[in-house]
């Protein structure tokens, strides 16, 4: 799961980027209105906490935009505790949640996975795929109650194809979601931790499907 931080303060934006990173994302940041729009607007975010008090261009107006150009992505605004008028804003500009300056960076934690989930379709933070489990809170994986381990790759790869379960997911697709904006992509990376997801699964969840991608199966769909 990729996530982008619009955030101009540079300690703030650097404790986010920290604790979403080691909650399993991968994050991108921003420190200012223009360049928090640029990267929203060309590349493909889980998720997007973005500060109303932008330099440059406000939080309203990239998010404004964002919404003007048919952006569907969710976006968690963060907003100072005695601006209610913010979060009128925000939410009338196409805001998914809000969070209100001080906050605890669990609390943001725990409204990003919502965001998530919901953006696929999930009501509780397990997802579960026959006898594979995924406990978003905890970032972690098990298979009939015995914990899997994973790198972080290995869990960033299975944690997009189980919130996306049943979907056919590219290659590209996953490429996009699971590496930064800096990192060196090589799609056969792709089906190299598929291969190891499927030894350390040990069940037969992840479907090739030719020319188009992956997929994760639900045995117990329709059961």
């Amino acid at each position: 799961m990729r996530i982008l931080i619009v955030e101009d303060d540079p300690n703030l934006n650097r404790q986010l980027h920290e604790a979403l990173i080691g909650a399993g994302y991968v994050v991108d940041r921003a420190f200012d209105g223009d360049e928090g729009h640029f990267l929203g607007d060309t590349e493909p975010y889980d998720a997007i906490v973005l500060d109303v008090g932008l330099p440059k261009l406000d939080g309203i107006s990239v998010l404004e935009r964002w919404r003007r150009d048919g952006r569907l992505m969710p976006v968690l605004i963060l907003t100072a505790r005695d601006r209610w008028s913010d979060k009128v804003a925000g939410i009338d500009a196409g805001a998914d949640d809000y969070v209100t300056k001080p906050f605890h960076i669990e609390e943001v934690l725990a409204r990003v996975r919502a965001l998530i989930r919901r953006a696929a379709g999930h009501a509780s933070s397990d997802i579960n795929c026959g006898p594979l489990r995924l406990d978003t809170k905890a970032s972690k994986a098990t298979v009939n109650g015995t914990a899997l381990k994973l790198t972080s790759h290995e869990y960033r790869l299975l944690a997009y194809l189980m919130h996306h379960k049943d979907e056919i997911v590219s290659r590209t697709e996953l490429i996009e979601h699971l590496y930064d904006q800096d990192f060196d992509r090589d799609s056969n990376t792709i089906e190299v931790f598929v291969g190891r997801l499927r030894r350390k699964i040990g069940v037969d969840l992840i479907e090739t499907v030719r020319g188009l991608g992956y997929r994760m199966r639900d045995e117990t769909a329709g059961t």
